[in-house]
C-alpha cells in the first residue's frame, strides 16, 4: 500500500507530540530528525527532504499559531500543509481542446504500464462524457500492437492500427482524420518506449509532437522503481516538455518517494495515479486528500464518491423501495457487502476512514476484515430463502442447522445477525434520494 512505511514512522513521531502541552526547540528538533529519516527512508529525494524539513521547523518555531490548535496539532497541521504543497497542492485536471478534438500523448519508458494506462484512460475519459480512440503508434515492441487492440477490446473502444508503416507520425497523423471522420472527438495515441532515455527516442517524439501537436503530453512513469521514475520524469520534461505525470502500480509501492518528489524535481503535477491492474482502476490525484491519509486522517471524499460511482441507481431505488416497506433482507445485506469489495475491499475501505490506521497486505487486521465477510457470506448462503427474508424466525434448532452448513459457530451467526439490524438502520438513512453522501459521510463518522 502506498506510504505504508512513511505513514507509520509519522503517526508514531506525531503521537509523542500531541500529549504534550508545550514543545520546546528540543522537541521540535527531535521530531524534525525523525521526520527527515521517514522521508528518507521513504526513497524521497535528499534535496527535497532538506528543503521540506527546514520550512517545517521555521514555521513550527514561529509566532503563527491557530488558537483552536495545541503545539502538538500545530506541527501537525504545518507538516500536512506542506506535504499538500510538495505534491502540488490541488488537484491538477486534464484538459481539453476548444476546439472540440483533443489529442493525448501518452510517453514513457518501457515497462512503466503506459499500454495499459491508455486502456485506462479510455473508462475515465467516458464517464466524462467523451469519446475515446485509441492509435497505435509503438512500431518497435514486438506484439505493442496486438497489446493495444487487446486492451480496446476490453474497454470497447477503437484502435487505429497501420502495421505496414514504419513512421509513427505517419500513422498518428492518419488516426487524427479517422477519428474525425468516425465522430470521436477524443485520440490517445501510444507511442514507443525504451529500456531507458536516449536521443533516438526523443528525436521521435519531438517530431511526433510537432505534427500532431496534442493538447497534452502525459508521461506514465512507475511509481516501483522510486527516484528512477523521477529522474525520468526529470528527462522527459526537459527534452520533451510534459504537461502530467500518470504515476502507476502505486497501490504497491510501500515508500511513495517518487510521489512525493516527482512535483519539486520537475515542476509538473501528477493528474492520475495507477491503483490496480483492472482497467478502472485509475484515479485523479488530489494532493490534499493524499496528504490526509499518510498522516492517519484518512480520505472520506474519495470512499464517498468511490461508493456514490459503483452504487447503482436501480438497484437504489429498489432498496429504497423495500425500506419503505420494510423489506430489507439478509440477501439486501449479502449484497452491500459486496458493494464494499468492489469498491476495493475492506484494507482499502479502512484506509481512506479517519483513525483507523492502514492495514498491511498480509496482516492479521486485513486478512480478519476479509475473513468476517466469508464467514457471514458462508451463513447467509446456509439459511433458506424465508430465513433471509426474515431473520426473526432463526430460532434455536435453525441457528445449529445454520451453523453446521456454514461451519460457523452459533456466536458467529448471532453477532451478524446483529449487524444486520444495524446495517438495516443505516442503509435506511442512505437510500434517501439526495442524502447519499450525507449519509456515507455520517456512517464513516460513527
Amino acid at each position: 500500500m502506498a506510504f505504508e512505511g512513511l505513514s507509520e514512522k509519522l503517526q508514531a513521531t506525531f503521537k509523542k507530540l500531541r500529549g504534550k502541552g508545550l514543545l520546546s526547540e528540543a522537541d521540535i528538533d527531535e521530531a524534525m530528525r525523525e521526520v527527515k529519516l521517514a522521508l528518507l527512508e521513504a526513497d524521497v529525494n535528499f534535496k527535497v527532504v532538506k528543503d521540506f524539513v527546514a520550512t517545517v521547523k521555521e514555521k513550527a518555531t514561529g509566532s503563527e499559531i491557530h488558537a483552536s490548535l495545541n503545539p502538538g496539532q500545530q506541527v501537525i497541521k504545518i507538516v500536512q500543509d506542506e506535504l499538500v504543497g510538495l505534491m502540488g497542492n490541488t488537484n491538477s485536471k486534464l484538459t481539453y481542446s476548444p476546439s472540440g478534438f483533443t489529442v493525448y500523448m501518452l510517453v514513457g519508458l518501457q515497462g512503466t504500464g503506459k499500454t495499459t494506462t491508455c486502456g485506462k484512460l479510455v473508462n475515465y475519459l467516458r464517464k466524462d462524457g467523451k469519446q475515446p480512440m485509441l492509435a497505435a503508434c509503438d512500431i518497435y515492441r514486438p506484439a505493442a500492437i496486438d497489446q493495444l487492440e487487446i486492451v480496446g477490446t476490453q474497454v470497447g473502444a477503437p484502435v487505429y492500427t497501420d502495421r505496414t508503416s514504419k513512421d509513427p507520425v505517419e500513422i498518428a497523423t492518419a488516426a487524427i482524420k479517422e477519428a474525425q471522420i468516425k465522430g470521436f472527438n477524443i485520440l490517445i495515441v501510444d507511442t514507443a518506449g525504451r529500456l531507458q532515455i536516449d536521443e533516438e527516442l526523443m528525436d521521435e517524439l519531438r517530431d511526433l509532437k510537432k505534427s500532431i501537436r496534442p493538447h497534452e503530453i502525459l508521461l506514465v512513469v512507475d511509481a516501483l522503481t522510486g527516484q528512477d521514475a523521477v529522474n525520468a520524469a526529470k528527462g522527459f520534461n526537459e527534452a520533451l516538455g510534459v504537461d502530467g505525470i500518470v504515476m502507476t502500480k502505486l497501490d504497491g509501492d510501500s515508500r511513495g518517494g517518487a510521489a512525493l518528489s516527482t512535483k519539486s524535481v520537475t515542476g509538473k503535477p501528477i493528474k492520475f495515479i495507477g491503483v490496480g491492474e483492472k482497467l478502472d482502476a485509475l484515479e485523479p490525484f488530489h494532493p490534499d486528500r493524499m496528504a490526509s491519509r499518510i498522516l492517519g486522517m484518512g480520505d472520506v471524499l474519495s470512499l464517498i464518491e468511490k461508493a456514490q460511482e459503483d452504487f447503482d441507481d436501480a438497484k437504489a431505488e429498489e432498496l429504497e423501495r423495500k425500506m419503505r416497506k420494510n423489506e430489507f433482507t439478509l440477501d439486501d445485506f449479502l449484497e452491500q457487502m459486496g458493494q464494499i469489495r468492489k469498491m476495493g475491499g475492506i484494507a482499502k475501505v479502512m484506509d481512506m476512514l479517519p483513525g483507523m490506521g492502514r492495514p498491511k497486505v498480509g496482516s492479521n487486521e486485513m486478512d480478519q476484515g476479509e475473513k468476517e465477510f466469508a464467514k457471514m457470506e458462508a451463513i447467509i448462503q446456509s439459511m433458506t430463502k424465508d430465513e433471509r427474508r426474515d431473520p426473526s424466525v432463526l430460532n434455536a434448532s435453525r441457528r445449529k442447522r445454520i451453523s453446521a452448513g456454514s461451519g460457523q459457530p452459533i456466536s458467529m451467526i448471532n453477532s451478524m445477525v446483529k449487524r444486520y439490524e444495524e446495517a438495516r438502520k443505516m442503509v435506511k438513512q442512505f437510500m434517501r434520494p439526495g442524502k447519499r453522501g450525507k449519509a456515507v459521510q455520517n456512517l464513516f463518522n460513527r
